[in-house]
């Protein structure tokens, strides 16, 4: 576990934590990669299906966490506008569908 630390420049349980919680959001955020990937290949033609905005606003938020704990400006300045336009087209997706009802 020491050496583990070592390789990931950090020094206590807390920062590990952080780190492996980084890892996860990272995970979180590439796996709309491979959603939209699917749907387009399923449906022959580029796609956009509505878990990929999902998958975007979890894996956003959880980096956004992530770049506030580590205190880094640009990070958290990226991840921001990246939540809030995640957000904002799950709300469009869906008060189109309540239109459509």
């Amino acid at each position: 576990m020491q050496t583990l630390m070592q390789w990931l420049h950090v020094e206590t349980r807390t920062e590990f934590l952080w780190v492996m919680f980084g890892f996860g959001a990272q995970l979180m955020f590439t796996g709309r990669f491979l959603v939209q990937w699917i749907a387009s290949e399923r449906a022959r033609q580029s796609v956009m299906p509505v878990a990929f905005w999902y998958f975007s606003l979890a894996g956003g938020a959880m980096l956004l966490a992530y770049a506030i704990y580590r205190l880094d400006p640009v990070f958290i300045l990226g991840q921001s506008l990246g939540v809030f336009i995640y957000a904002r087209n799950l709300w469009l997706i869906h008060a189109q569908a309540r239109d459509n009802d």
